[in-house]
């Protein structure tokens, strides 16, 4: 879906990644979709350099976020939204397996 537009399967990963998520890191991102970390942590740098991403220090882990004051980053956000809607519950279940925090007691599964 994005591909086409960012120019590579690993744009849109990273994306969907830190979309669905809100936040995540290079490491996290490589392992969950079983890429190589080096084109990850590049697509990273480039989306942080143009401005669409913003990353915080985590202790020793660079944390990537979508950047709130950027004027990009909110018509890139709708679009990576539109290709996140489109993906099926089922495969979106599958790519985002991975839970980042236990479930709040009694909090009823989608």
């Amino acid at each position: 879906m994005l591909e086409g537009i960012f120019g590579n399967k690993t744009a849109e990963k990273v994306l969907l990644h830190i979309f669905h998520h809100g936040e995540s890191y290079s490491s996290n991102i490589a392992k969950d979709f079983g890429v190589a970390l080096n084109p990850v942590i590049q697509q990273l740098n480039r989306f942080e350099s143009s401005g669409v991403l913003v990353s915080k220090e985590a202790g020793r882990t660079r944390v990537y976020s979508f950047n709130p004051k950027s004027a990009f980053s909110k018509p890139v956000r709708e679009l990576v939204e539109l290709a996140y809607e489109a993906i099926p519950l089922a495969e979106r279940t599958k790519l985002f397996k991975t839970r980042r925090r236990p479930r709040r007691k009694g909090k009823p599964i989608k």
